[in-house]
């Protein structure tokens, strides 16, 4: 079965449940014959002079299933739509991807209201209209037949999470997301399982880490309408969730509930995701008596890196064989020298070491929708350049340090945001942490750290700990240390730094700092503000004015 669409049509007589969705059940043969309808809906909305792309802009619902079912049976793309982007944004994310029609509900046909969509009214089908049902009994005419469908042909678009700049919409084939939806036994997902779906479905995880692998396999599809930590562990029982996939801090915000004697009583036996933390992996394994697979990938596909026995904690772990996957210098090109670690695991040459983390073979990626800078950017000189900082050590094992705007240089040091997260995760009480570049109105950066934590800071408790902290780099320790309520979060539950970098010390949170980076840290309040100030005048106004 080389396309997706063969997968879901090998389930067309399949009696076993295939999802369930708050009170409702729907079986594997259902979905196909409800996908079915939709596919005939679109096949009579499409026009041939225009890409035959299907936006859908809803909440995790089986109308969103369906939906991606049916672009397969059609021939079309589903574009995801993100939720949560507002205004002139969300337009500019509908105009771009050439959205034939849209299928959205009530709440997403309000955020679309003003908007210069280029989209008719009529296109703009909502699920929860009485009409819907009508549309799906009788749609219009055009075509019927569905087209040959290939590997080759396009069938998501999916966003990235606009962490680190502007999201772009990544392409993914029939043929890519049939051969990952093959790769379900490696996470223990077979017949009998049944996978926990909470994560949004406009983005990659939770159609590629879930819904791919459970249609391949005939398992059963729990999902929820959207993710919530105290929903978690009673969903997984209400269900018999066996398998659970995971992006960004989501293991995080679930260990952030208090501890319950029997939290570990429940049916759950694999998670699956990226962008955990040492800390929380162990403490999500050990709670809820859970075997954790992290791996390192994006919705692009070019590069996998998976942990495998014997991985350091820390790091990332080795891609597959058939991948020459290594870590090259941005600048000039060569590939970066391996790292060299204290006794007391403290990254020594991380100048050297950390560069772009590169497949230097054929890259298996699908491009992303009519943007060919950005197709440019990550395909350069017949490689595919990631955007991501890593480093490796002696053994080849590769490490995480951070996205491409990630990068520090503090007394003309240069080195990573992920390292020094990792370090100040360890922090008591951290739910979770990021690090970031302030600009120093001399020269380079100087550390900022956004923590987000269970109880109220203490500074001399932080400084204590950092000065016990043996892989602490010299020039690691934040000056400003800003405490938020909650951390900045994409929609996939990755930190988002862009609000953070931009308003530095000027926020609202209280913003503790270190004037001389002795590991003393002081309220930044009115009169500190002003030595603040003081301290930066020295080096000349217009200096000053570009670092606040």
């Amino acid at each position: 079965m080389a396309t997706f669409a063969e997968l879901i049509r090998a389930r067309a007589d399949d009696d076993h449940p295939g999802l369930l969705f708050e009170d409702e059940s729907y079986t594997w043969a259902r979905l196909v014959r409800e996908a079915e309808r939709r596919a005939a809906l679109a096949l009579g909305l499409r026009e041939r002079e225009r890409p035959f792309h299907i936006g859908v802009l809803l909440e995790n619902v089986p109308e969103y299933i369906l939906w991606i079912f049916a672009a397969a049976l059609s021939g079309a793309a589903v574009v995801g739509i993100n939720p949560t982007r507002r205004g002139e944004e969300l337009a500019a994310d509908i105009r771009h991807t050439d959205c034939l029609f849209i299928v959205t509900d009530s709440a997403g046909y309000g955020l679309l209201d003003g908007l210069k969509t280029d989209i008719p009214p009529d296109r703009v089908l909502r699920v929860d209209d009485p009409g819907y049902g009508a549309l799906l009994d009788a749609p219009p005419g055009g075509e019927t037949e569905p087209p040959e469908i290939g590997p080759g042909e396009r069938l998501l678009l999916l966003f990235t999470s606009g962490s680190t700049g502007a999201p772009k919409a990544v392409i993914c084939g029939q043929g890519r997301l049939a051969a990952i939806g093959r790769r379900g036994w490696q996470f223990g997902i077979d017949r009998g399982s049944v996978t926990y779906l909470a994560m949004p479905l406009f983005h990659g995880n939770a159609i590629m880490a879930n819904l791919a692998m459970a249609t391949y396999a005939g398992a059963t599809v729990a999902m929820r309408r959207r993710f919530s930590a105290s929903g978690f562990l009673p969903d997984i029982r209400r269900y018999g969730a066996t398998y659970f996939n995971y992006v960004g801090r989501a293991l995080a915000y679930i260990l952030a509930a208090p501890e319950l004697p029997g939290d570990a009583d429940n049916p759950l036996k694999t998670a699956f995701g990226t962008e955990a933390s040492t800390r929380d992996m162990a403490e999500f394994a050990r709670r809820f008596g859970v075997r954790i697979i992290e791996g390192y990938g994006s919705s692009e596909g070019a590069i996998t890196i998976n942990k495998i026995p014997g991985t350091p904690p820390e790091a990332l772990g080795f891609p597959p064989e058939e991948m020459d996957v290594a870590v090259h210098d941005t600048e000039t090109g060569l590939e970066c020298p391996r790292a060299r670690f204290d006794r007391t695991g403290r990254l020594l040459n991380g100048d050297q070491a950390i560069g772009e983390i590169v497949r230097r073979d054929a890259p298996a990626f699908e491009g992303y929708y009519a943007d060919p800078e950005a197709d440019a950017q990550r395909l350069r000189g017949g490689w595919y350049w990631s955007g991501d900082l890593g480093y490796r050590d002696e053994s080849g094992y590769f490490y995480f340090a951070g996205r491409d705007a990630d990068r520090l240089r503090v007394d003309s040091e240069n080195f990573a945001a992920a390292p020094v997260e990792r370090v100040l995760s360890r922090f008591p009480g951290t739910v979770m942490c990021a690090v970031y570049p302030v600009p120093d109105p001399r020269t380079g950066d100087q550390v900022m750290a956004a923590l987000e934590l269970d109880g109220p800071f203490d500074p001399a408790a932080f400084a204590a700990f950092l000065r016990t902290q043996p892989d602490l780099g010299t020039k690691w320790a934040p000056m400003f240390v800003r405490i938020v309520p909650e951390m900045p979060l994409t929609a996939t539950n990755k930190v988002d730094k862009r609000d953070l970098r931009r308003e530095r010390w000027e926020c609202a949170d209280p913003v503790w700092w270190s004037p001389d980076r002795d590991l003393r840290y002081i309220l930044l309040t009115g009169p500190a503000r002003r030595a603040l100030h003081e301290r930066f005048a020295e080096f000349g106004r217009g200096h000053l004015l570009r670092s606040l």
